[in-house]
């Protein structure tokens, strides 16, 4: 779950809707399903999206996207959620604006409030002062409209609102490598430790009669 508190409510649930053969279900933080009900030996049933991230427009979560659902030619099927306000939790509308791309529109009376999709206010102190300084920073014309984008883009990746790409991933990994490793002390400490740990997994490993073949770059 990621976002306004209060949709954690929608987590664990599911809601239907039927739409001429084909029935739909969506599970808020969970995924996108559909099932064809008819008596034909080769019925399609599958997913349709897995929960990936929101859609952030303007300071507004303007949609949830489940992603990376089953194989449809050469990519994979995805939905945009549209969540509107409503009487009651319920899957209202289900299209497919461009091929293997849906579209669900689901209501709910937890988005009826206008500041309840708001993003700011989820976000954790530390990250709002990030935010609050962008701000002053674009005012004071100290970085562009692109530059200041792209600080909200990490402010929303770090809240775990959108999904870091795995190169960008891969690269916070490596700096927080390099950062553990950049002094001499720091260094030798993490081997002295790394050395201690490899020798009682030998140990382990001897004692369980267990052949252990090591190299010189172990």
């Amino acid at each position: 779950f990621s976002g306004p508190a209060h949709l954690s409510r929608l987590a664990g649930k599911c809601f239907s809707f039927v739409e001429s053969t084909y029935k739909y279900e969506f599970c808020p933080f969970h995924n996108v399903t559909q099932h064809e009900q008819t008596f034909r030996w080769n019925a399609y049933s599958g997913i349709l999206g897995i929960w990936h991230e929101w859609e952030i427009d303007n300071n507004t979560f303007v949609g949830m996207w489940m992603r990376e659902g089953d194989s449809c030619e050469t990519k994979s099927r995805q939905t945009k959620v549209h969540l509107v306000c409503g009487k009651s939790n319920k899957l209202a509308y289900v299209s497919e604006p461009s091929t293997c791309v849906y579209s669900l529109t689901f209501e709910t009376p937890l988005v009826c409030h206008p500041h309840s999709l708001l993003v700011y206010p989820t976000l954790s102190e530390a990250l709002q002062r990030k935010w609050d300084e962008a701000e002053q920073l674009l005012y004071d014309k100290l970085i562009t409209d692109k530059g200041y984008k792209k600080i909200l883009k990490e402010i929303f990746e770090e809240a775990g609102l959108l999904k870091v790409t795995e190169e960008k991933e891969a690269e916070k990994q490596n700096k927080k490598i390099n950062l553990e490793f950049e002094t001499v002390e720091k260094c030798s400490k993490e081997y002295k430790q790394l050395s201690e740990e490899i020798k009682k997994l030998k140990d382990l490993l001897s004692q369980h009669g267990l052949a252990y073949k090591g190299n010189s770059g172990e």
